[in-house]
């Protein structure tokens, strides 16, 4: 539920959108079953992932630290939207592990310091209470 309705968000992003319209090669249901094992792999500890990311995102152009933090806040908004405020604060926390992971693998100086990240979750826990106080 997470995965297809994250991607599907990308999919309509106006940043994040056409990097995966011109990157993704494959068929989206395709790709859409690799997104889903992947976060398996990495939220259920599944191991049954057996892909390399990182050469993948380390070819594709035009992405920059802006599309990474879109991916977050998105990534942030969704989760929260399908879990607990705690279970999204830990899947968030991979997310971010991740993106810190790919951004480090397309750093151009072996020395670079990746991103802070902003904090979704915050933001996110604030606007469910302030919902739940509606």
């Amino acid at each position: 539920m997470l995965v297809e309705q994250f991607y599907q968000r990308v999919h309509g992003n106006e940043l994040l959108g056409p990097v995966f319209a011109t990157q993704t090669t494959e068929d989206w249901p395709l790709h859409l079953e690799k997104m889903k094992t992947f976060w398996r792999s990495v939220l259920l500890k599944t191991g049954e992932y057996k892909g390399k990311p990182v050469p993948v995102h380390q070819r594709l152009e035009g992405v920059s630290t802006q599309h990474f933090e879109e991916w977050l806040r998105l990534f942030a908004e969704t989760s929260h939207e399908v879990f607990s405020t705690e279970a999204a604060q830990l899947v968030n926390s991979a997310a971010r592990n991740i993106a810190t992971s790919l951004w480090l693998s397309r750093a151009k100086d072996p020395f670079a310091t990746p991103p802070v990240w902003t904090d979704s979750d915050s933001n996110m826990h604030s606007m469910k209470l302030m919902e739940s106080e509606v």
